[in-house]
């Protein structure tokens, strides 16, 4: 009974997990689990139109539906833990799982249901299930593309994002020194044009706060100037990023195929290619002769240079 029970519970891990297109039921619970998030999700949103007060009551169903639903998921996940981190023993796999990033979504997802009812900012917590479609998402590979260049320009990213504060902070500096005489209300300290200085650096100045002096305006100009600077850096490193990686993919792929179409061919005095010439071995045998090596020495393979006994070809096929 306890292998019965066992094979169960590794085919009910099998099925929560990212599906191959192969496993039925794995795909379908995929697209259920997408839908249920996004059902959950378009409910939180509905609910805050009073045109719509006359739906509570379906909103509150889906909204019920929804979450026990989420429920029995994270309950499935606890139970096969095990199973998700086969290298530790129960326990300490299902404490990884709680504490794990889908974990802490699941867990953050459910809480607010069934504590946080009556607390309108704590609520917007069940706006972290989203999150839980990057799940979904890992097994393509414009997620992992993306992933992988996060991770490989970090580095690049956080020193670009450490100017931008530089920028900042210089920014709400300066335009304090010179209009806080001015109008000291919108300038009350030094931090207090930090507000004015990201909308600047970001160009998106929205004109609650804005230099009136001469002197205030000249820095808002540069400021403005840098900050179109400063915001294009993490843009031109992501795209190089993005354009290093597909760059890999391509030679990789280039490499596969060679690999796959390519052949080591060794003359001996039997092989009807000795004495022919590289030209007449491409035609007889429809293939492309990317090199000739013979002895220590690597020789060009060129139309009419002949094949010798003892020597190495490395071909292609056509």
């Amino acid at each position: 009974m306890k292998r019965v029970s066992e094979k169960t519970r590794k085919r009910i891990f099998e099925i929560i997990q990212i599906g191959s297109s192969e496993d039925l039921p794995s795909r379908i619970f995929d697209i259920g689990l997408v839908i249920v998030i996004l059902a959950n999700i378009a409910v939180l949103i509905l609910d805050t139109f009073d045109e719509l007060n006359a739906y509570d009551g379906l909103f509150r169903a889906v909204e019920i539906v929804t979450v026990l639903l989420f429920c029995v998921e994270y309950a499935l996940r606890i139970w096969t833990a095990d199973l998700l981190y086969p290298e530790v023993s129960r326990g300490k796999a299902i404490l990884r799982f709680i504490f794990s990033f889908d974990g802490i979504v699941d867990l953050l997802t459910i809480l607010p249901f069934f504590f946080l009812s009556g607390m309108g900012a704590l609520r917007i917590l069940r706006v972290a299930r989203i999150f839980h479609l990057f799940r979904i998402n890992t097994q393509y590979e414009s997620f992992q593309v993306i992933t992988t260049v996060l991770k490989e320009k970090s580095r690049a990213i956080l020193y670009s994002v450490f100017i931008i504060i530089v920028l900042i902070l210089a920014a709400s500096l300066c335009m304090y020194s010179v209009e806080h005489d001015a109008q000291p209300e919108a300038f009350k300290n030094a931090l207090s044009g930090i507000w004015w200085s990201v909308s600047t650096v970001f160009t998106v100045g929205y004109g609650d706060i804005y230099p009136v002096t001469v002197l205030g305006r000249v820095m808002a100009m540069i400021i403005t100037f840098l900050g179109v600077g400063a915001v294009a850096i993490p843009t031109g490193i992501l795209s190089a990023g993005f354009v290093e990686h597909y760059g890999r993919m391509a030679r990789s792929l280039d490499i596969a195929a060679y690999k796959k179409n390519s052949a080591v061919v060794l003359v001996d005095k039997d092989a009807p290619l000795e004495g022919r010439s590289i030209k007449e071995a491409e035609t007889m045998d429809q293939m492309c002769v990317t090199a000739l090596i013979r002895g220590d020495l690597v020789i060009v393979p060129e139309d009419q240079v002949k094949i010798q006994e003892g020597d190495i070809l490395l071909t292609t096929k056509l």
